[in-house]
């Protein structure tokens, strides 16, 4: 699908959001388009599985019959069914009733039935409890069907819900049914959700340019990283997924099967149910991927609790945006947690660090690990000075991004990025000043291809260039009071030029002369009409 494709299917989707949702704010009716979008995602890829599997016996309708395929099928091979469904749970990893395929709700919605309501309602429940080996309980919990948003009365909300898919259904006929391009669409949705929702409906979401750029720097080799890319990652964690569109960027990367598996945690039902949703429309299956809802400060997490360090959980790339600046209340006991004891406890009033170091205490001796934070942990004192001092001595701070201003939806300050190394091969640290390259848009800036290329070649190759990149050694950053300031290594200011006083005495004279001869030549002008002349310059 191209990216114009791909653009006009995502406007039509969201023109389509944009009418229907009424008095409903976005994050809200988020919830509905988005979930409708996934079963659509979910019923393609299963009917098309499912025709593979039945071939001559995969039924053809008659043009009077509008059932799904597969309900004539359950109907009429009722004893076969057991054995069909666990055939599909091998090849696709889940089972849909042919009831509660999108096929058979988009029917329902275009003839008004009025039990559309009821249906989706233990479709949902169906995709949450059985579908899936194991199970997505809660997939849909943020998705109020009984709201008084849809309708006052049952009927109503029964009325708007087939307007709206309906709609759905008419706006995605337009477009080529291949399942990768609903996960592009579904991918487009959040981005434009994320725009138009407001500063704290932004936070879920890394703008894919920021996120293409720790995508590609965590899966260059972290020896070598000019040698280009590795050709596996047993594990990728993201600790402050989102809707986990970092994490399938890594993906993306490597291929489909180049990560072993994938790790997420999110503190936000709604995103974390987002998140969930968003890995299977990207063909993630439910074995190759999983997404803890939790509190990451707190690691509540069990696989991550794990006290033997021989037994430690381990990951080859780590990628984060956790919230900026975060105000956090660490127990007293904190101090002694596995994760900050050789560090010291991020201060109550930012959690930046605290962030950063539950990240790096799973990276794996050979694994890189990329961050989003704002600019205030490179050079703040006090705990945070303490951090970045030991960092900074025991070699694990490789490279410094500077990122320029209102790159993201959910704030304006310009932030970094920190790239971090259990085992590093250089003794010093890479700075690179790119907050002055990027595009003006209306509401955020955002970064060009070329952008994005310039900072990954940079790091990749360890280039150094004037205003732009510096490899600084740990002398000087140590002269430096291990403060990180981006401006103090990489300054992007001009000089000033040179000033040669006799070439600009030479040009004054010349500029004189030119004077005399303009005052002379219009003299002559003020004469022929009877007009007093200038002055000269000798008789003013």
């Amino acid at each position: 699908m191209t990216k114009e494709q791909l653009n006009q299917l995502g406007r039509t989707l969201w023109d389509i959001a944009d009418r229907l949702r009424g008095a409903m704010n976005a994050d809200d009716f988020r919830d509905y388009m988005l979930s409708f979008l996934f079963l659509r995602y979910l019923s393609d890829s299963y009917e098309q599985a499912a025709k593979k599997e039945l071939g001559l016996d995969y039924p053809e309708p008659s043009d009077d019959d509008r059932r799904a395929p597969l309900a004539i099928w359950y109907q009429n091979n009722p004893t076969d069914i057991i054995d069909f469904e666990k055939q599909m749970r091998l090849k696709t990893h889940y089972v849909i009733e042919p009831a509660f395929l999108w096929s058979s709700v988009a029917e329902m919605a275009r003839t008004q039935h009025a039990d559309l309501l009821d249906t989706l309602w233990k479709g949902f429940k169906y995709i949450e409890e059985k579908s899936f080996n194991s199970t997505f309980q809660g997939l849909f919990s943020e998705i109020n069907l009984h709201s008084e948003k849809l309708g006052k009365k049952p009927s109503d909300r029964n009325a708007k819900l087939c307007t709206i898919i309906q709609k759905i259904a008419e706006g995605i006929s337009q477009f080529s049914t291949d399942t990768d391009i609903l996960g592009d669409a579904y991918e487009y949705l959040i981005g434009q959700f994320a725009a138009g929702s407001g500063k704290k409906a932004g936070e879920f979401y890394t703008p894919q340019p920021i996120s293409q750029i720790l995508s590609e720097i965590v899966t260059l080799d972290s020896q070598k990283p000019a040698t280009g890319k590795k050709k596996k990652i047993k594990q990728v964690l993201d600790f402050a997924c989102g809707s986990g569109s970092l994490l399938l960027n890594v993906r993306k990367q490597l291929g489909p099967h180049g990560i072993g598996k994938i790790y997420g945690q999110e503190k936000n039902i709604t995103t974390y149910n987002l998140a969930r949703m968003n890995m299977l429309l990207h063909g993630v299956k439910d074995t190759e991927f999983e997404i803890h809802h939790g509190d990451t400060l707190d690691n509540d997490w069990d696989i991550l609790n794990e006290m033997n360090p021989a037994k430690k959980m381990q990951f080859d790339a780590v990628v984060a945006n956790p919230p900026f600046s975060l105000r956090w209340e660490p127990a007293e006991a904190m101090s002694e947690d596995f994760r900050f004891k050789n560090y010291g406890l991020a201060p109550k009033s930012a959690a930046d660090f605290a962030f950063l170091l539950h990240g790096f205490h799973f990276l794996s001796d050979d694994g890189v690990m990329a961050i989003i934070l704002p600019h205030g942990v490179l050079f703040r004192s006090g705990a945070e000075e303490r951090i970045r001092t030991k960092l900074l001595k025991d070699g694990h701070i490789d490279t410094v991004i500077g990122l320029p201003a209102n790159l993201f939806f959910s704030t304006g300050i310009p932030v970094c990025i920190l790239v971090l190394k259990r085992c590093k091969r250089s003794d010093d640290v890479l700075f690179i000043n790119a907050a002055e390259h990027f595009e003006k848009g209306k509401r955020q800036n955002y970064l060009l291809p070329e952008h994005i290329s310039r900072i990954i070649e940079c790091y990749q190759f360890r280039e150094e260039e004037d205003r732009y990149s510096r490899r600084v050694p740990m002398e000087e950053i140590e002269k430096n009071g291990f403060n990180l300031n981006i401006s103090r290594y990489v300054s992007t200011a001009q000089p000033e030029a040179k000033i040669v006083l006799k070439d600009v005495h030479d040009q004054l004279v010349l500029l004189e002369k030119k004077i005399k001869t303009a005052v002379l030549v219009h003299n002559e002008f003020l004469n022929e009409l009877g007009l007093p002349p200038l002055p000269s310059a000798e008789t003013d």
